[in-house]
This record gives structure tokens, sequence and C-alpha cells, in this order.
């Protein structure tokens, strides 16, 4: 438990470390949506260093955590990036509201921004910290599980992803009002449902080692925040009142993919 609690405080610090450098940049871009690119390498970054930490101990499980963390990590980034910073294209609105309304904008962009998204990261990432803090775990079932879960839920992230930047990507006169078709179909946020299943998947795999059941605190707090936080109800609260979206919103399931309801 000692080894485990020196783990969690050294990835803390790095956390503490990579946010701030993060914030540095927003200051020079004047742009606090670089924090939406760094969200997905954070992860990347502490296992990564994770696994060179753990020596003996990185071994298969915490090497094919860090690799599927890193997969999600770079692909996440890279999609906000391209359709973020495309040229052209400001500050996300959300931030650029917050630059209008806050008072002391720098010092609460740099707490309540970018600390508490380091907070957040530590949090999901203990199947990580768990996985380099034992050895190996006994139980490879429950490895193959857990990778077998976090590639649904990575398929499910990224077609939902691509299927919706074709759906922006057609002129807005003549593309549907409401993106109804695919995944989108069976889920009104398919793309969070994927994201979801991916963190449970890594908790699945940390299951295995001594506590592993700590590990379950990141799939939750990634689900808390998408479900009921910074996911559905901000994308929600911005479709209300839109033509369509109540009809969609009555025969689509918000989260859990599920049949279309008739109307």
């Amino acid at each position: 438990m000692t080894f485990v609690l020196r783990t969690v405080g050294a990835s803390a610090l790095l956390i503490w470390f990579y946010v701030t450098a993060w914030f540095v940049l927003s200051l020079a871009l004047k742009r606090n949506d670089v924090a939406d690119v760094a969200w997905g390498l954070g992860p990347t970054v502490l296992g990564w260093w994770l696994f060179g930490r753990a020596g003996v101990l990185g071994a298969t499980p915490l090497l094919l955590a860090t690799v599927l963390i890193s997969v999600w990590g770079v692909r996440l980034a890279w999609h906000i990036a391209a359709r973020d910073f495309a040229p052209g294209r400001g500050e996300d609105p959300r931030y650029a509201t917050w630059r209008k309304e806050w008072k002391y904008f720098t010092l609460r962009s740099y707490l309540q921004v970018f600390l508490l998204q380091g907070l957040l990261m530590l949090l999901v990432s203990m199947p990580l910290i768990l996985l380099a803090s034992w050895p190996p775990p006994a139980l490879p079932v429950l490895t193959a599980l857990g990778a077998a879960l976090w590639f649904v839920g990575f398929g499910f992230e990224s077609v939902a992803d691509r299927q919706l930047a074709a759906f922006l990507g057609q002129p807005r006169e003549s593309r549907p009002r409401v993106m109804d078709t695919g995944l989108w179909s069976w889920s009104r946020h398919p793309n969070y449902f994927g994201e979801s299943l991916m963190w449970w998947g890594l908790a699945i795999i940390a299951l295995g080692v001594p506590l592993g059941w700590l590990g379950l605190i990141g799939p939750i707090t990634i689900t808390v925040l998408l479900v009921f936080v910074s996911g559905i109800p901000l994308v929600e609260k911005r479709h209300a009142g839109e033509p369509d979206w109540d009809d969609y919103k009555a025969r689509t399931s918000a989260f859990l993919p599920m049949p279309p309801r008739k109307n």
C-alpha cells in the first residue's frame, strides 16, 4: 500500500508539471482550448512514465494498458486539434465565453481548467497506477476481457467521431438538421459511450492486482463526467430548442446504444 501511495504522489507531481506547461502554452496562444488537446495526451505521458519507472514490474498487462491508452490519447488529441485548430477557427466558444465572464481570468483558468483537469487525469489513470505498483496479475482472463472491452469502446468512439465529422462536413443548407444515422441512431452520444467503455476495460485489466478495485475510480469518474457534468449535459443544452431535436431525443437513447424507439 505504501508503494501505491508513493506512485500516486509521483504521478500527481508529474501531472502537475504537465498541466502547468499546457497552461503556459495557453497564455502564449491566448487559447484555453489547448486543454482539450492536452486531455488525451496526459494519461499517455503518465502511462509511459509509469512503464519506465516500473522496471521488472512493467510486464505485459502494464505495457498493454499503456499502449491502449496511447492509441486512445493520440487519436483523441489529433481529432480535437484538427477540428478546433483548423484555419480560421477561433477559441472554442465555451472558453471564449469564460474569458469574457470570469474575473481574475488567468488565475481562475489555471485552477478551474488546468489544475482541475490534472486532478481528473490522476483519477482516471488509477488503473495504470495500480498496474505499475504490483507484479503482473495472475488472472490473464481479466487482461483479455478488459482489452476486448477497450477495443469495442474504441470502435464506438472512433466510428462515431468519423460519422459526425462527415455529417458536419456537408453543406449546412443541404444536410439534415439532426445527425441521426449510423451509431447516432442508437445513441445520442455514441462517442461518449465508447470513451466510457474504454476506461471500464482498463479498470478490468487492473482488477487482477491487489487493491485492483481502486482502479474502478477511473471509469466511474469518466462516466459521471460524461453523463452528468461536462459531456452530455453541455451538448444537449446547446441543442435544446433546435428543430427536430426533441423528436430525435424522444426516440434515441441518451448514452447506452439501444434500438430507436418508435414515436
